[in-house]
């Protein structure tokens, strides 16, 4: 089995609504996004998926996020723009964008500060 992760980040707002806490407040993170996909096999190229390629296609989903008042988007509506769900909607919105590909997207971490993270593993 092989693994790649690629790197990223984006900056964006938001209040976290039923925290009660200083989270309520509107503030700001600039977040670091980890992807990793997985594959048994390579393609005819000799690679799970190109690195450059991967980062094409992450790049695409985190511009939807990027220096947004994240708690606007349809997506978070009815949920907490908090770390969890902001992981999970970059898998949900990559694995559609990876279709096609060897690579088979294994999880997503965003890290809201340099020692806060979460991780969605998919389904």
């Amino acid at each position: 089995m092989y693994e790649l992760t690629v790197t990223s980040y984006f900056s964006g707002a938001h209040r976290l609504r039923y925290l009660h806490g200083k989270c309520e407040d509107l503030h700001g993170h600039n977040w670091k996004v980890e992807v990793s996909v997985a594959s048994s096999k390579l393609n005819q190229e000799g690679v799970v998926i190109d690195f450059k390629v991967l980062k094409q296609k992450m790049e695409k989903v985190l511009k939807t996020l990027d220096h947004t008042y994240l708690n606007d988007l349809p997506y978070f509506s009815g949920i907490e723009p908090s770390s969890e769900n902001i992981a999970k909607y970059i898998f949900d919105h990559l694995k559609k964008e990876l279709k096609g590909f060897f690579a088979t997207l294994k999880k997503v971490t965003a890290w809201e500060s340099e020692n806060a993270c979460a991780t969605y593993f998919g389904r």
